[in-house]
């Protein structure tokens, strides 16, 4: 556990707002880690937490055996890179700055970016097909287009764990599919990715592990066969889904989720 984030026993929220409490969650190099639950449910702020960026309210985080209030910021950058949810408070920053800003925690304090730094941005770029952006403003660019930027920061920051949050909103089919390539590749590579989804195929196409978010508490940290079950999403989304195999072009079976049509409650196929 020397390389894994963990988190033991931790309470999470605000002053006076508690979102979640006893959580117990690790995160290894070499694994991906799918957390799920419903909007408003806590994802971002336990996101956080893990982070640093907000103190945990009990319990403790803790980074190769570290407890992280022990670690200065450009030490835990050097080791877990963020992904946050696009949004659009930017400045106009061109794409391939807002890249190369994920180079920080290597430079010495002060430093500015060399040209090993931008060599690792215009890469990352390159990795999630964002190329032909790179000096266009990222004020001017979809929703879509500045979560793919995103990500390629966090891989040009090259640490060995990666937090994403909803990775793949506000992407299309294709940027999807090209996003969770690219996480497979990342844990092929040996590092470890948590990310939060509010799609259960994701998880179930990609994860080691699926943990399930619900009133605050984990109620599943298991293999996604495990985890992913009707009655479990029945508890947690409120509705009814079967899980149900299929058979890509490649010829595997997989498992995906199918939600009930509306019509007397039965799976829509």
């Amino acid at each position: 556990m020397n390389d894994a984030l963990c988190a033991e026993r931790l309470a999470f929220g605000y002053a006076g707002h508690p979102v979640g409490r006893d959580v117990s969650l690790a995160l290894r190099p070499g694994e991906v880690v799918a957390l799920l639950g419903p909007n408003g449910g806590g994802k971002t702020t336990l996101f956080r937490t893990l982070l640093g960026l907000l103190p945990a309210r009990s319990g403790r985080v803790l980074l190769g055996g570290t407890d992280l209030r022990e670690l200065d910021r450009r030490a835990i950058a050097r080791r877990v890179a963020y992904v946050p949810q696009a949004h659009t408070g930017y400045f106009p920053f061109e794409v391939l700055d807002v890249v190369t800003m994920g180079r920080t925690a290597h430079l010495p304090a002060f430093a500015s970016p060399g040209a090993r730094d931008r060599e690792a941005a215009r890469a990352a770029l390159a990795r999630v097909g964002m190329s032909r952006l790179e000096g266009a403003a990222v004020t001017r660019i979809s929703g879509g287009e500045r979560q793919l930027v995103l990500i390629a920061r966090a891989l040009a920051q090259e640490a060995p764990l990666i937090v994403m949050d909803e990775p793949t909103a506000s992407l299309d089919f294709g940027n999807q599919v090209r996003v969770l390539d690219e996480i497979r590749r990342l844990r092929g590579g040996g590092a470890g990715v948590l990310l939060s989804t509010h799609h259960p195929d994701h998880a179930l196409q990609l994860a080691d592990r699926v943990a399930l978010l619900h009133g605050g508490r984990l109620i599943a940290d298991a293999p996604p066969r495990e985890a992913i079950t009707p009655a479990r999403l029945r508890e947690v989304y409120g509705v009814d889904v079967a899980v149900r195999e299929v058979v890509d072009a490649a010829g595997a079976t997989h498992l995906t989720c199918v939600p009930a049509s509306g019509k007397g409650g039965a799976p829509a196929w």
